[in-house]
Order: structure tokens, then C-alpha cells, then sequence
């Protein structure tokens, strides 16, 4: 699958030159397309992602990489050949009592978590770090 290009927010060309594609359609294809645990575990998280938060914002930037907002980049999805990578956009400045980064530790902004494949995802600790994040974002949006 050819990498769609941004036109604007909330909507992409699709590859094909073929109208527009929203960036869950996007999000959705990718995940079919990976076809193996990756996709199952991207598919986990995005759904954790809408659990924490019904009002995230799905985008598809940087020709390829899911991203999800809520007054401000809460986190992408990115995927590897032996990782799937969650990267919180301001996750230096959250608190983790769970544990959960364990990536990207030496940022002074971002931090992750790498979720490799057969791995149990912290379900509960997760959500509660989305909504941190989210909340993070929404005490700097009325500031």
C-alpha cells in the first residue's frame, strides 16, 4: 500500500488519486494490511486509546504514522518489524507509578513504550496514562 499525503486536517488523498480517505479509514487499512500481530496490537491500542477517551482525534501524518489528539498530540503508533511503539508526545512530563515507559527514556519531551509481539498490555495502567496525557494537554490548552 503507497503512503496517502496530508491535504488537510481530518482528510487524506488516498494513494490512488481516488477522492478522499479519513485518516480511520487510513488507520483501519494499515492494520488490515499488516495482517499479523502488529496489526492486532495497533488495533488493541487504538481501541484502549477511544476507551480512555471517546473524543480523541484520529490523523494520519508523516506519510503513514497514526496519531491521535485531544487538545494537543497525545500519542502515535508507529510500527516495526519486531515492535509496535506507542510514543507519548509530552510523556517526560507524566507520571508512570506503573512503569509502563520503556522507551525514548533520555528525551527531555517524548517517551514510549515498545510492545512486542505475545506481550499482555497493562490495560487499566495504559488508559489511566492516556488520560493523564489528555489531561496534561487540556491544562496547557486553558492556560
Amino acid at each position: 500500500m503507497k503512503k496517502a499525503t496530508t491535504m488537510k486536517k481530518n482528510t487524506t488523498v488516498s494513494p490512488e488519486g481516488k477522492g478522499e480517505t479519513s485518516p480511520a479509514q487510513l488507520i483501519d487499512a494499515m492494520i488490515k494490511e499488516l495482517g499479523d500481530w502488529r496489526g492486532e496490537m495497533l488495533s488493541k491500542l487504538r481501541a484502549l486509546i477511544k476507551q480512555a477517551d471517546p473524543e480523541v482525534v484520529e490523523e494520519w501524518k508523516w506519510r503513514g504514522v497514526p496519531v491521535w489528539y485531544r487538545d494537543g498530540m497525545i500519542c502515535t503508533g508507529e510500527t516495526y518489524k519486531s515492535v509496535v511503539k506507542m510514543t507519548f508526545a509530552k510523556g517526560a512530563a507524566l507520571d508512570d507509578p506503573s512503569g509502563l515507559f520503556n522507551s525514548s527514556l533520555d528525551g527531555n519531551t517524548r517517551r514510549a513504550i515498545d510492545f512486542h509481539e505475545g506481550e499482555a498490555i497493562d490495560e487499566e495502567a495504559l488508559k489511566a496514562l492516556i488520560r493523564a496525557a489528555i489531561a496534561l494537554n487540556t491544562s496547557r490548552a486553558r492556560a
